[in-house]
């Protein structure tokens, strides 16, 4: 009885305490990103890392099955960032990030346009990519899984679709740096913690 009444009053203090996203802490008692805010973090990191390098070969080989398959590659990993960011809006609508309370408002700022610019991008990316084979009337294979339907065939609209893919892949390019330069930034010359509040928890810590 005595023991379910702590638990009681420990869940308690947990809703009236801190903010709901702060579940975890980090060593130096920064609060740490959920678990799973961390795995979609890293799930489209590793997605980002592996659909450029596809486009890059493709583009670069000659018509050959080799090309294509690549090209089912990129367009099937790109389709899965559009899911997995879909996801992480959401999921962030529920779950907001932590605060820092350590961090200077500008620099939470430039964080927070930071990330939504990168969520927009890699939104726009994927769907100006579908369109950009859709448009063309084919189908557009996942994964050798299954096939999702081409639209009617229109030139002028491809080509719009096209230019959107083109340039976006430069902002792909000025984000996903300035993101990893603020990361370094935080980690060498800060070193406030900030990549410890992504990473899972390694010090037995439990809730908060």
């Amino acid at each position: 009885m005595a023991g379910s009444t702590i638990s009681a009053g420990k869940k308690a203090d947990r809703k009236a305490g801190a903010p709901l996203p702060a579940t975890y802490v980090t060593a130096s008692g920064l609060p740490r990103h959920h678990p799973v805010s961390q795995a979609l973090h890293w799930v489209t990191a590793a997605l980002a890392l592996a659909v450029l390098p596809l486009a890059w070969v493709a583009v670069s080989l000659p018509p050959d099955p080799a090309k294509g398959s690549l090209f089912v590659l990129h367009k099937s990993v790109g389709l899965t960032i559009l899911a997995i960011v879909v996801l992480r809006i959401v999921w962030r609508m529920i779950r907001p990030a932590p605060p820092d309370p350590q961090a200077p408002r500008l620099l939470t700022l430039i964080g927070r346009v930071n990330h939504w610019l990168l969520y927009a991008i890699f939104l726009i990316m994927p769907i100006s990519g579908y369109l950009l084979s859709a448009l063309s009337g084919r189908s557009t294979p996942y994964f050798w899984l299954f096939t999702i339907p081409g639209l009617t065939k229109d030139d002028g609209a491809q080509k719009i679709a096209e230019s959107i893919h083109l340039v976006g892949q430069w902002f792909v390019y000025a984000l996903v740096l300035l993101h990893v330069a603020g990361t370094a930034w935080h980690l060498m010359i800060r070193r406030d913690g900030l990549l410890e509040r992504m990473l899972p928890v390694q010090d037995g810590r439990g809730l908060r």
